[in-house]
């Protein structure tokens, strides 16, 4: 098996050791992304759409840097905080998954830093 990781141009420095991407033969496994920005801060606090928005675009860049698309991605792993913001989640989640949806599933739960809404971690078949 080969094994090579994935780390886009611009890319902070993770909060704990590992890295946004790692690709084993054609699977691409992106790590739970949060909504931080370079310096690991917390962004668009209190709005769950711009967070998830965020994310997805972080998840996108890595998928990107491994040479597929967003198309490629067979499955995530939403993480949220409060079903409360479940909705509006979904309806950002719907504009990046707007064909051939992901096998998922979503839990509520507490997140690394208490102003991050959502966290999703992604596998894609690449190739």
């Amino acid at each position: 098996m080969s094994k090579k990781s994935i780390i886009p141009p611009g890319t902070g420095k993770p909060l704990a050791p590992f890295v946004p991407g790692s690709m084993a033969d054609n699977v691409l496994y992106v790590s739970g992304t949060l909504p931080f920005d370079k310096e690991n801060n917390v962004v668009y606090v209190g709005d769950a759409e711009a967070q998830t928005r965020h994310v997805l675009d972080i998840i996108k860049s890595v998928v990107e840097e491994a040479g597929g698309t967003m198309e490629d991605v067979t499955f995530n792993t939403l993480l949220l905080t409060d079903w409360a913001n479940y909705g509006a989640i979904n309806k950002v989640y719907a504009e990046y998954f707007p064909g051939e949806k992901p096998a998922r599933y979503c839990i509520q739960c507490g997140l690394v830093k208490p102003d991050a809404l959502i966290e999703i971690a992604t596998v894609a078949h690449i190739g």
